[in-house]
């Protein structure tokens, strides 16, 4: 068959076949999940990224063994918080991780979540590279990751080709999540962002700190050509 015919015949069987979804209470591996013809799960669940600030700096300024370790670490220590509170990880891209929580309080769970990364990044994972590679230090080079995090249905299913395919979650929260992920306010301050729906979803331990001050603050932006109402947040969480 030429790569032509190949291109063709794949085009008409995902474009012309019908979507068969079915409902999921767990969150599928990429077995669960047929490649052809147009299969998908249907999931309400909270969608998590952490994505490591300053990655083409360290790239640029520092030998691939110093940014080896960075990111390794990083994501190392993201994933272990992550998988702590049961989220489950479902890609990794680069310099992110992105995970999906569907039990319980999962909103309250996902903000947790990223305020102990915000912890782990700042009082953890830097002392370390910091000890190991004072380079980064004298560099001036800041190890954070930056959150986002918002709610709602998304379908799961596979691209690719056979023996080289990986799950996609299509839909909005998705999509959103993965764009506040990417925010940089100018003071570098601010690491966690939410949904409005997020935000009013959060039980009031991941709301409020210990003097009942509202840990995050409302912040008006624009998601993907969309102005939206988020929120966002500077506060850590402690790990003992």
């Amino acid at each position: 068959m030429s790569l032509g015919a190949q291109i063709w015949g794949d085009l008409g069987e995902l474009v012309g076949t019908p979507w068969s979804v079915r409902n999921g209470r767990v969150v599928p591996e990429p077995e669960d999940v047929k490649l052809f013809p147009n299969d998908a799960v249907k999931l309400d669940a909270v969608y998590f990224y952490a994505d490591l600030i300053g990655s083409t700096k360290l790239a640029r300024d520092f030998s691939w063994q110093t940014a080896g370790k960075v990111i390794r670490a990083a994501l190392r220590t993201a994933s272990t918080i992550i998988k702590s509170y049961g989220g489950e990880i479902r890609s990794y891209d680069g310099d992110r991780v992105m995970a999906i929580f569907l039990e319980g309080a999962r909103n309250t769970t996902a903000a947790e979540c990223a305020l102990k990364i915000n912890y782990a990044m700042q009082y953890m994972v830097q002392p370390s590279l910091y000890a190991e590679l004072p380079d980064l230090e004298r560099a001036e080079f800041a190890v954070r990751m930056n959150m986002g995090i918002a709610s709602g249905e998304a379908y799961v299913t596979r691209a690719g080709v056979r023996g080289t395919s990986d799950l996609v979650s299509i839909g909005r929260a998705p999509n959103v999540a993965a764009k506040l992920s990417d925010i940089r306010d100018a003071e570098y301050y601010y690491r966690t962002y939410i949904t409005e729906s997020v935000y009013q979803s959060l039980l009031d331990p991941s709301k409020f700190d210990n003097d009942g001050s509202d840990m995050w603050r409302r912040f008006v932006t624009e998601v993907g050509g969309e102005r939206m109402i988020t929120y966002r947040s500077s506060y850590t969480w402690g790990i003992v």
